[in-house]
Formats: C-alpha cells, structure tokens, sequence
C-alpha cells in the first residue's frame, strides 16, 4: 500500500478557529478579572467603612458608659447624703409623732428623687444608645450601597 501523492485533505488555514476561541477565551478571563478585582475595591471599601464605623460607634458607647457610672455615682453620693441627713434628724426627735413625720417627710423626698434619678438615668442610657447605634445603622446603610 502506497499512499497517494494526491491525497485530498481538507485544511483550514491554520490558526484561525483556535485563535479566535483563544481570544475569546482570553477576553472573558480578562473581563472575569476586572469584575473581581472591582468587586474586591468594593468590598474592601467597605470592610474600611465599616471598621471605621464601628471605631466610632464603640467610642461613643465607651464614652456614653462613663457618663451614665459618673451619674450613678453622683446619685448615689447625693442618696448617701440624705440618708445620713435623716439619721442626723433622727437623733434629735422627742416624740413618736415628730418620728413618723419625719419618717413620712424623708420617705416621700427619696421617693421623688429616686422616681426623677430612674428617669435621668433612663433618658441618659436612651441618648447612648441611639448615639452608638446610629454610626453603625449609617455605616451599614453606606456598606450595603457600595456593595449594590
């Protein structure tokens, strides 16, 4: 058996159908690449944002916690105040009534301070925590947006 000399074979010109699956192939990797690499801008601009936010937030609620102890202290100094005032009035009663007057009197006077020391305390731990919250609340909203 001997081949022939004319043997038909068809060839396409070399190169091309290759070539151009290559470049495809290369475009969309390229394409692929860009897209990650600004998803990852994105997402790192954000991850900043975010730690930046959060800095600020758990300063604000370490600042906020200061406050509130130096109010509770404060109030406490102020309620130790009165007790010993009572105790002091005490020692100079001469009769059951001017006790249960006085009883009466200092009763109704811390009852009102500590019903007015409950409410500034609450309004205080009610400022804080919106005042940390809200950077976390904007920083998130700003992530969130960023990453669409």
């Amino acid at each position: 058996m001997t081949d022939s000399p004319n043997k038909n074979t068809s060839s396409k010109p070399a190169g091309v159908p290759g070539q151009n699956a290559a470049q495809a192939f290369r475009a969309t990797a390229e394409n692929g690449a860009a897209q990650a690499k600004q998803g990852f801008e994105k997402m790192q601009a954000a991850t900043a944002d975010a730690t930046t936010s959060m800095k600020s937030s758990f300063s604000t609620a370490v600042q906020g916690a200061q406050d509130y102890q130096a109010k509770v202290m404060e109030f406490a100094n102020s309620n130790t105040k009165a007790a010993l005032d009572f105790t002091q009035k005490l020692t100079s009663v001469k009769s059951p009534s001017e006790f249960f007057e006085l009883s009466t009197n200092h009763s109704r006077d811390q009852f009102e301070t500590l019903t007015e020391q409950a409410k500034e305390l609450a309004t205080l731990a009610q400022k804080v925590t919106l005042a940390t919250v809200e950077p976390l609340k904007t920083g998130a909203t700003k992530a969130f947006s960023q990453l669409s």
